[in-house]
């Protein structure tokens, strides 16, 4: 897998070539994740992309984080250590600190592929009129390796807000600042988690989010994962959000009822194979027609294709 990761990557850098890279601007939050940040940092660094900000935000680390980022503290753009109010808060001080017209956070837990930063990069130097993206989801083990890399979601916003493809993977989401600025320039801190999909819920009312059929980052799965480990409370979270949303919607009332509907059947085994068949498919085949097309590399360069 990395050597045609390498392969791709030398092709993008060819796609490119003689053109300016955009400035990527990227942040890690990071509390007490000594075991898992020196694998981030180097992921991140090892991309050798010529047009970086990378920025980590460390919240008052009591084991050895602060030891690991001094290590690099020489090849990144800067970083900053004092108590905040958990992770989103910490990401809203990183943007804060850094420039760029392409934004993303990698979590340091998290990594990203090789090459992926030249993808990101160049794939929005090719089409300036995609405002966001995100690539293959993947996931790591523990130690870091490779486990998952997934199917291409297609991605629409009436399709979001009736609940099909829930989950946007963070790690291998990027977007432009003129994105970020008219959704409000923010992450939101009040809340330890979801706050991720409450921006996406944000970035849909302006743009289309175009899929990237490349590696990009990746999840690591491990014991200490609050997404993972309180699954229940993640989606009852989302549940809320969505139902703030499709309060400013036209037809948010119709979708409201199918959430309800969708939930109450899902509790019922009788009738959750019926449900599925007849109406979760047919109505996954109805709302398709705003989705966006999937930005894949081919002969040589990048291209918009609706496969």
């Amino acid at each position: 897998m990395s050597t045609i990761a390498e392969s791709m990557s030398a092709d993008v850098d060819r796609v490119v070539a003689g053109k300016s890279w955009p400035r990527i601007c990227l942040v890690t939050p990071v509390f007490n994740s000594g075991k898992y940040i020196e694998q981030t940092i180097r992921s991140v660094l090892a991309q050798s992309y010529p047009n970086l900000d990378y920025f980590i935000v460390d919240g008052g680390s009591t084991d050895n984080t602060i030891e690991v980022i001094r290590k690099y503290e020489g090849s990144i753009s800067g970083w900053l250590s004092e108590p905040d109010k958990g992770m989103y808060d910490a990401i809203n001080k990183g943007f804060a600190r850094t420039t760029g017209d392409i934004m993303g956070w990698i979590s340091a837990t998290d990594q990203l592929h090789v090459g992926a930063l030249s993808v990101v990069g160049s794939v929005f130097r090719e089409f300036p009129e995609v405002e966001w993206i995100t690539g293959r989801p993947t996931s790591y083990n523990e130690e870091g390796m490779t486990i998952e890399i997934g199917s291409i979601p297609r991605w629409s916003r009436v399709r979001f807000l009736a609940g099909f493809n829930r989950y946007i993977q963070q790690e291998c989401t990027f977007w432009r600042r003129s994105l970020w600025t008219k959704a409000g320039g923010f992450v939101d801190a009040s809340r330890r988690s979801a706050s991720d999909f409450e921006l996406w819920l944000r970035f849909f009312r302006h743009a289309r989010l175009y899929p990237v059929d490349a590696l990009i980052g990746g999840y690591r799965y491990h014991a200490d994962a609050d997404s993972a480990v309180n699954i229940d409370r993640y989606n009852k979270i989302c549940d809320g959000l969505l139902d703030q949303e499709l309060e400013g919607v036209a037809w948010g009332g119709a979708l409201k009822t199918f959430h309800r509907t969708n939930r109450a059947v899902g509790n019922v085994r009788v009738l959750r194979a019926l449900w599925y068949w007849v109406v979760l498919r047919g109505l996954d085949r109805v709302l398709r027609w705003d989705i966006a097309p999937v930005i894949q590399f081919r002969s040589g360069r990048w291209a918009l294709t609706k496969t």
